[in-house]
């Protein structure tokens, strides 16, 4: 459902963009989420990848399901450009897989369970309490870790259902949402329970209004902590890096709707989605959760500010679905001087599909500014 924490695919750079650039190369480090779901030719994919290339983008995230085959033919090709490639995957949201148990799919404060009632449509969110859980995705992720031309692994949609969802999308799913309701409130399956009893002595059923137990809080931030940490061991095993799209924040935006403290996460680089329109925030929106992301991290890591592109930047105020709306060209260099000057690493557009020539040529030309800034 939400593209914004999931369809995420993107072009990066790469991570050890902090080595000095020679002159006559862009002095910003541009990622791009780009997919792949129709199974493109490698016509196809040459093309497109050596436009993004050609237009300053230095990597590329990408995503085309779960069949590792069409990540090894993106990712040649990549190679091939002097691309950075990254292969994105959707983590905890897994519909119904017919490899999974029913019993592994979150249960909401009313006892519901995302396998056949989710709160959101599509949202059949998986626990990261549950073995099973860990050993599908180690499983799935290291068969694309294993593909030799392939530089690391994006997480998606690694964290549990939005409790509370960012304002502009209210009105779409019919919803007010100024405090967390047991509807959307994840997760109370009989093992999260369980499990939280015996830390805690607390049995969270039974509490009038759980979202003012900190330690509930805190026991559902660190299953998302706990797995993505396991995989990050194990992608590092592999001589391969390890990133994650995430909310902004993280405390302001991440933990309070999505429970994601990813400012422990043992990963190589963060994509916070600096989606503003979904906030109904501007351009210095997107500055102020920079500096959050960059003064948060226990250890200096790159962060890289995602950036939502508006594919059609002439009609926007006709838009009804927020999940179209996004920067338009005149707003796209005060997005980029906001990140980049509030210390993010540099940008990921979401998507480079969206781009329009107006767009691109607004790009071009914050390339061309970028050496002046300082951007690095």
């Amino acid at each position: 459902m939400f593209k914004y924490s999931f369809l995420l695919i993107c072009f990066l750079v790469s991570c050890s963009s902090q080595q000095p650039l020679p002159s006559s190369q862009p002095t910003l480090t541009i990622y791009a989420w780009n997919r792949g779901f129709n199974n493109p030719s490698v016509e196809e994919l040459t093309t497109r990848f050596t436009d993004f290339k050609n237009k300053g983008v230095q990597g590329i995230i990408y995503s085309a399901g779960k069949q590792p085959i069409r990540y090894e033919r993106a990712a040649k090709i990549a190679q091939s450009l002097n691309l950075e490639f990254y292969a994105l995957l959707p983590a905890l949201i897994q519909h119904k897989n017919k490899q999974l148990p029913k019993k592994v799919y979150v249960v909401n404060g009313l006892g519901e369970s995302a396998y056949d009632k989710p709160a959101y449509p599509r949202n059949n969110f998986v626990c990261p309490n549950y073995p099973e859980v860990y050993d599908y995705l180690e499983n799935m992720y290291a068969k694309i870790a294993d593909i030799p031309e392939v530089d690391g692994i994006q997480l998606d949609v690694i964290r549990f259902p939005d409790v509370i969802l960012a304002p502009a999308l209210w009105k779409k799913y019919k919803v007010t949402m100024d405090k967390e309701q047991p509807k959307y409130d994840y997760c109370y399956c009989d093992k999260c329970v369980a499990d939280f009893k015996a830390k805690t002595g607390i049995a969270i059923r039974e509490v009038a209004d759980p979202a003012q137990v900190a330690e509930w809080k805190q026991f559902r931030y660190d299953l998302i902590t706990n797995l993505v940490n396991h995989l990050a061991k194990m992608v590092h095993s592999k001589n391969k890096k390890i990133t994650a799209a995430v909310f902004p924040g993280p405390h302001s935006i991440a933990m309070k709707l999505v429970r994601q403290e990813w400012h422990k996460w043992e990963i190589d680089a963060f994509f916070p989605m600096n989606y503003n329109d979904f906030y109904l925030e501007d351009t210095e929106w997107i500055g102020a959760v920079c500096k959050e992301a960059a003064t948060s991290l226990e250890q200096a890591k790159p962060v890289y500010s995602g950036l939502f592109i508006c594919p059609d930047p002439e009609n926007k105020a006709a838009i009804k679905d927020p999940e179209y709306f996004g920067l338009v060209p005149a707003e796209l260099e005060a997005a980029i001087d906001a990140s980049m000057n509030n210390g993010a690493t540099g940008i990921c557009l979401f998507t480079a599909g969206r781009m329009t020539d107006a767009h691109w040529a607004v790009l071009e030309e914050v390339i061309k500014k970028g050496q002046q800034r300082n951007y690095h």
